[in-house]
This record gives structure tokens, sequence and C-alpha cells, in this order.
């Protein structure tokens, strides 16, 4: 039986590794960068336009380059330098905070136009630097520490992400109130991006000889058929992608600050920090508790719990009841976000993840950018509030589904990384 120092110092064991503090400081800068800029744009998008079907289309115009390239960035997470495509990618997002800056210089146009066709420009611009950071974050990490602690660098990964998930809304809520405008949002979003660019360039990896294989129909469709060979690791990110699909509140923020909970930026900050305060919570536990059974089980009830507290954000008026729905939403998700990430990146040979992961970036896409579009869509035929509660109802009924179709994931029982 372990003492709790012992607990406690296995809890931090991954930052014993300079890599791993390195990638997380510049992770933690570009999640807060965009983040940030997320609300910004959110409300910027509402302002001029008032139309919930565009807060929908901020999320489809990021998702649609990953669709489109998705099986060349995994090759080329798997070909060349990660470290450096890293730096690349991070170059990028710095960039798109500059011209939405630059953009918003001139917004006085885009009101009198009533047009947003130059932000949802840069929001696809977004879209191409991340389907490739995306599969190439996730395929390094493996690299940066060893796979006794990987389990609970997958945890303190996610609790960091989470953590900047907070503070990235909260504060860029509070300062395009306190500035009256998203220019001052936009500025400090670029200057976290170039930090992060000189974060990563310090990066030092525990470096693993890889072939480079060519670029073929066969090695492209590598990833594809992995996944579909593992019926585990098929069964949690197809759930993870219809759940959050069809429970994808947060485009509808927005409306649910404005509208239903009548509050400023301030209160939309809030609202988008909720679930990052719950999810980071959560993935705290499991850095110094790790999940050690039942994984597969754990993580189809926590699914199920998603729903059910964004059925409960759909119905509420009051704004400490709706932080509360989403702080648990929050520390539900989480609890997939770890099992499916433990599964798939040391189940998968160094030489595949980075094919492996940008196909479970498309699933994550998906459930996200495509559910925010779904959420938008579906808000503007029925009205915000019956969305929420539908994609919540089908969040349930899906993981209900997936637990009778996929009994490996039920099943499931051990994590690697999780010994006594």
């Amino acid at each position: 039986m372990a003492t709790t120092d012992q607990r406690l110092s296995r809890g931090t064991a991954a930052f014993q590794f300079s890599g791993f503090r390195l990638f997380q400081i510049a992770r933690f800068c570009i999640v807060f960068c965009t983040e940030m800029q997320s609300v910004a744009v959110g409300w910027q998008v509402y302002e001029i336009t008032k139309r919930p079907l565009d807060l929908g289309l901020t999320g489809l115009v990021q998702f649609l380059p990953g669709v489109l390239l998705f099986l060349v960035t995994g090759h080329v997470a798997d070909r060349f330098d990660r470290r450096k495509l890293l730096t690349l990618c991070y170059a990028g997002y710095a960039l798109s905070s500059a011209l939405l800056l630059l953009v918003t210089i001139h917004e006085e146009a885009l009101h009198r136009a009533g047009t947003v066709a130059p932000i949802f420009a840069i929001l696809f611009l977004v879209g191409i630097v991340r389907s490739f950071s995306m599969p190439t974050s996730r395929a390094l990490l493996p690299q940066l520490v060893t796979e006794e602690h990987f389990q609970g660098a997958v945890a303190w990964n996610s609790s960091i992400f989470q953590f900047a998930t907070i503070l990235g809304p909260a504060l860029g809520g509070l300062l395009y109130a306190f500035f009256r405008g998203p220019a001052a949002v936009y500025g400090t979003a670029f200057f976290a991006g170039l930090i992060a660019v000189f974060t990563t360039m310090k990066i030092q990896i525990r470096e693993r000889s890889r072939p480079r294989e060519p670029f073929t129909v066969q090695t492209v469709l590598a990833g594809f058929r992995y996944i579909w060979g593992h019926k585990l690791v098929l069964g949690s990110i197809s759930l993870d992608l219809f759940a959050v699909l069809l429970g994808g509140a947060v485009a509808l923020l927005p409306v649910y600050a404005k509208e239903i909970l009548q509050t400023g930026p301030w209160g939309l900050g809030l609202l988008r920090s909720a679930p990052g305060i719950g999810a980071s919570v959560m993935a705290l536990l499991i850095a110094y508790k790790p999940i050690r059974r039942r994984a597969g089980a754990t993580m189809l009830w926590c699914v199920g719990g998603f729903g059910v507290f964004t059925m409960v954000f759909g119905f509420s008026r009051s704004l400490p009841l709706s932080l509360l729905s989403l702080f648990l939403v929050g520390a539900a998700d989480m609890v997939s976000v770890v099992v499916r990430g433990v599964l798939i990146q040391l189940d998968t040979p160094d030489e595949m993840r980075g094919r492996v992961n940008a196909v479970d970036m498309i699933f994550i896409g998906a459930s996200n950018e495509l559910g925010e579009f779904e959420s938008g869509l579906a808000a503007q035929w029925l009205g915000a509030v019956p969305a929420v509660v539908l994609g919540g109802l089908g969040t349930i009924l899906v993981t209900v589904l997936w637990a009778w179709m996929f009994p490996e994931l039920r099943n499931a029982d051990r994590l690697a990384g999780a010994s006594d």
C-alpha cells in the first residue's frame, strides 16, 4: 500500500522531465491564447450579426481544414521533427491573433457592412494551423516522459489545458468588457503565442528513431486501419464524437449570457471557464489517484453524466446553477479525455502516432467544432433551450447504445501507468 507521500511524489513525477515542463508552459500559453480569442470572437460576431447560426459557423470554419488535411498532417507529424513542426504551428497561432487585431482596428466597417467574412477567413487559418498542431503535439507527448509516468502526464497535460481554458475565457471576457472591445484580447493573445514559440524551441525530447515511410495510400491510411482493428480504441473515440457532438452547448453560451441569464461579456467569460474548472479538478484527482479498475465502465457512466448535466444547464435560468452544471459537465468529460488519451497513445507504435492522432483529431474536431455548428443550427430552428436540452438527451441515448455495441469498452479494466 502506497503512503500519502509516495502518492504525492508519484502524482508529480512527470515534471522531473525538463521537456515535459517546457512543453506544458508552451501549451498553456497557446491554449490561453486561443481560448481568449474564442470569447472575443463569439461576442464580436454575435454583436455584428445577431444570429446564433453565425456562432455555429465559427466552429465549422475551424473544423473544415482538419477534414481536408488530416491525412496529410498525420503523415507529416510522423515523417518530420515534431518539435520543429510544433514551433511553426505556434507561430501560426500568434499570426492569427495579430490578424484578428488588425481586422478589429477596422471593426466599424464590419458593423456597417454587417459581415464577419474577414473574421471567418482568419478562423479558417486557425483551423489549418490546428490540423497540424494537434496530432503533432499529442504524438510528441510520449517522447517527453517514461511509460511508467504516462497516465499522470496525460492527467497533468489535461489539467494544465483546462487551467488555460479557465483563465483564458475569464480574462478574455474581462478585457473585452474593460476596454469595450476585443483589441486588448487579441493583443494579449498575440504575446502569449510568441511565448509559446520561444519556449517550444528549447524543448529537448527523448528521441526515438522512427522509419520515414513513403507517402503512399497505404501508409496514409494506416491510422484508419489501426483504429478499425482495435475496437476498444474505436469505441472510446467514437463515443466521444457522438456524445460531445450532441451535447455541444458551449457554442450557445453567448446567447445564454446575453438573452437568458442576462449578463455581459464578464458573465460569458465565467460560463466559458466553468467547464474548465471542473475538468481541471477532475484531472488533478486522476493525477494523484489514477484510474486502476473498471476504466471502461467509469468512462461510460461519466459520459452519461455529461449528458445529464448538459440538460440541467439547458433548463437553468440561474447563473450559479448554470455555472455548477457546466462545472460538472467539464469534470465528467475529463474522465473520457484521460481514458481515451492513455489508450491511444500507449497502444500505438511511435512511428504511427501522428497518423492515429490525426484521425482521432477528426473525431475530436467533429465533436467540438461540428458540434458547435450543430448547436447553432438547432438553436436557429428550435431556440437555444430546446437545442441544448435535446442535445443532452441525445448524449445519454448514445452512451447506452455504445455500452451495448462495444462490450470491449464496457469491460475494459486497467489502464497503463496505473499500477498500485
